[in-house]
């Protein structure tokens, strides 16, 4: 499944509580989309730590071991945007396409793999991650198209806070 950003229109054109469903369903997608994007991150690192070790002739290494050993890049700085709870259901369609992605490649047999398997798996999963990174930016301009616009309509005094607060 290859989800893709859905704007209705001009957020202008659209009503108040049309503007806020919308948001609000694009976060959802975002954060499905979010999740899936780092999971695909995190496998990436484990099939460079496989590579690697195989590269410093340190011979065949299991997954377990790798993580054990806490090998992988350096923490990440995170998002700009302000952390929010998320729920991702573990049979989400995108999670589901990225085991199916990654069973079809060996994954879960990546220390039985080749260097040719092994580089078709990294290749296969950069190509979905870079996808999901595509996605999140397209998701993130609309969010933030609507945004700003509820943001202008309370300022310009066409929204009240007081709609909010009797919800």
């Amino acid at each position: 499944m290859n989800q893709t950003a859905n704007p209705s229109g001009d957020p202008a054109s659209l009503s108040l509580p049309d503007l806020r469903a919308e948001r609000d369903t694009l976060r959802q997608q975002e954060d499905a989309v979010s999740f899936v994007r780092r999971l695909a991150q995190g496998r990436l690192d484990l099939v460079t730590a496989v590579k690697r070790h195989r590269a410093d002739g340190s011979g065949a290494v299991s997954v377990a071991e790798i993580v054990r050993s806490g090998v992988g890049p350096a923490p990440s700085t995170g998002s700009a945007r302000p952390p929010r709870d998320t729920e991702v259901s573990a049979d989400h369609p995108l999670l589901a396409e990225f085991d199916v992605l990654c069973d079809s490649l060996g994954f879960d047999n990546m220390a039985d793999l080749d260097d040719l398997g092994l580089t078709s798996l990294e290749n296969g999963i950069q190509v979905f991650e870079s996808a999901q990174s595509d996605l999140r930016r397209q998701l993130f301009d609309r969010i933030d198209a609507l945004t700003a616009e509820l943001v202008r309509r309370y300022r310009d005094g066409d929204a009240s806070v007081d709609t909010l607060l009797q919800n």
